[in-house]
């Protein structure tokens, strides 16, 4: 058995800890692609009725505001129940999923979400009815994120 000073212990353990929280620097993405399609089992989405209100520039990819609303009635017959958000250049591409009620009145949500580079973030929204509508929004990231 080797006898290793206290110093090279902590200086080994502070190393694994590292490598343990930065992980991979981004997801593939082929990821983000299967995040989606898990999502909608497959079926297609078409574009429209979406309304992303992100920053075109973030200065700092640790706290962008993220504000989208989708245009539905909200009605017990005919609303949006469910928005994921994603983001291929993250560690993991799937930032959240809202869940949503027609007691929710109307289908917008805002946040603050965490990009790690210059991206195009898409959500996708899920109506009752079972469609699907996706939009995109590209976002410069200047400084931080998940990466540091």
């Amino acid at each position: 058995m080797t006898s290793r000073s206290r110093r090279e212990v902590l200086a080994l353990g502070a190393g694994g800890a590292a490598l343990a929280v930065a992980g991979r620097a981004q997801a593939t993405p082929q990821e983000a692609a299967d995040a989606i399609a898990k999502f909608t089992g497959g079926k297609p989405t078409a574009p429209g009725r979406i309304t992303i209100d992100l920053p075109e520039i973030a200065e700092n990819g640790n706290t962008v505001p993220f504000t989208v609303k989708v245009e539905s009635p909200m009605t017990a017959d005919d609303y949006v129940s469910d928005i994921l958000v994603v983001a291929p250049e993250n560690p993991r591409p799937q930032i959240v999923t809202f869940r949503l009620t027609p007691m929710c009145g109307s289908a917008e949500v805002a946040t603050r979400i965490r990009l790690a580079a210059t991206q195009d973030v898409t959500v996708v929204a899920k109506t009752s009815k079972g469609q699907f509508i996706s939009a995109k929004r590209t976002v410069k990231v200047t400084v931080g994120g998940c990466g540091g």
